[in-house]
């Protein structure tokens, strides 16, 4: 049974943190198996008995979490994201959220190894987590990627900074987010191939940093995805 918690006047069941509807059903995901079990190594057989309650979608339903990496694997896109984590800022963990949303390559925390997971609501178990000390020791890891070098472009609304709107978006890119606030490093940027920004129209002088990763992964996919297969819309 969900635990009551009590603040002043307000009771209910308390939510687990990584449940993405706090006004829909007090459970999510899926119950225990009806029925015969179905056969396959993707399977997990505690999962079948007991039920799913992940956030993920209804294909991966009581699959293996191995078997839903190896299948997200032979689909994964030709994009990298690196974030700067000097002060455990808090957005690291939507970044990586949105970029098992779109299927990043892989996902890369440049500084602290540790950072605050709370956002990334269990997602990032089904990436490629790499850790580097700083941003050259990512920029070199990348120049040696398998299949080709990738470029490192950082997001920063910098002077000379291409403008995202514009700028012709490369296959094999790794876009990299600084902190929120100061934004890039100083050693980010040199270890740039070059930094883009994002059109703004306001009063404020940036936007917050895990809206303007989605921004520019979202800018990839629009460019390079394949959007025809219904999978892509998949709720």
């Amino acid at each position: 049974m969900p635990r009551t918690v009590s603040v002043g006047r307000m009771e209910g069941p308390q939510r687990a943190p990584y449940d993405p509807m706090p006004h829909g059903p007090e459970e999510v995901g899926v119950g225990p198996w009806v029925g015969e079990w179905p056969t396959g190594e993707e399977y997990d057989e505690r999962l079948l008995a007991e039920g799913d309650r992940r956030n993920v979608v209804d294909r991966y339903r009581y699959w293996r979490l191995e078997a839903i990496v190896a299948d997200l694997d032979t689909r994964r896109h030709d994009f990298h994201v690196g974030i700067e984590n000097w002060r455990h800022d808090f957005n690291i963990g939507t970044i990586v959220r949105t970029a098992n949303a779109f299927l990043a390559a892989e996902v890369h925390i440049v500084g602290n190894r540790r950072w605050n997971r709370r956002g990334a609501m269990v997602t990032d178990r089904y990436q490629h987590l790499h850790h580097h000390e700083t941003a050259a020791d990512l920029a070199a890891y990348l120049e040696s990627y398998d299949g080709g070098p990738v470029s490192l472009l950082g997001i920063d609304n910098l002077p000379g900074s291409a403008h995202l709107e514009a700028m012709v978006m490369p296959r094999r890119v790794c876009f990299l987010f600084g902190q929120e606030g100061p934004g890039l490093s100083e050693g980010a940027r040199e270890a740039c191939d070059g930094t883009f920004s994002i059109a703004q129209f306001g009063s404020t002088r940036s936007i917050n940093a895990s809206a303007a990763a989605a921004i520019a992964m979202h800018t990839w996919v629009r460019a390079h995805a394949d959007l025809s297969h219904e999978a892509a819309w998949r709720g």
